[in-house]
């Protein structure tokens, strides 16, 4: 699942936070720890990754993050407002600048027509900045939802880094 070039891009993560003095965090829910794993796959990584938080289950994102249980159970964990609050989560409760989140349906059950399968928010939230959420849809298996969705998370935590 993590391979070559994924491990390049979070080794070139790494250095440009390195070289900024950014720390990083991480919320994620259908990606089960791999953003973290990820980074902390690469020696010298504890200099950058500050925490990560995974947040499976609904309480877990209620509890550890903050998300308010009245918003899950309004819109659903699959969701811009929900991406967006466990991003802020991360950041409140963490001593990183940036942190991104991830939450989606990875299949193969649990899709419906309005949240199918593949559908991931992803949030980022840096001190002194807007949050922001984003969508994307991808295809394959649950394998290729969870590291297309790692790849993803990288490269917005790269472009936050690069701000």
């Amino acid at each position: 699942m993590i391979d070559d070039a994924i491990l390049a891009d979070a080794a070139q993560l790494l250095e440009e936070c390195r070289a900024r003095g950014l720390r990083l965090a991480t919320a994620e829910s259908c990606t089960g720890g791999l953003i973290a794993a990820t980074l902390t796959a690469i020696a010298g990584s504890s200099d950058v990754l500050d925490r990560g938080f995974v947040t499976y289950s609904n309480a877990a994102k209620t509890e550890m993050l903050g998300v308010p249980p009245e918003l899950i159970a309004r819109v659903g964990a699959v969701s811009e407002e929900v991406a967006a609050r466990m991003a802020e989560g991360a950041l409140a409760r963490s001593r990183a600048e940036i942190a991104v989140s991830v939450t989606g349906v990875a299949g193969p059950g649990g899709g419906s027509a309005e949240k199918p399968v593949g559908l991931v928010w992803f949030g980022l939230a840096a001190r002194g900045g807007a949050t922001r959420a984003e969508r994307d849809l991808f295809g394959g298996d649950r394998t290729e939802v969870r590291r297309r969705s790692l790849a993803r998370a990288l490269k917005l935590l790269r472009a936050a880094a690069a701000r």
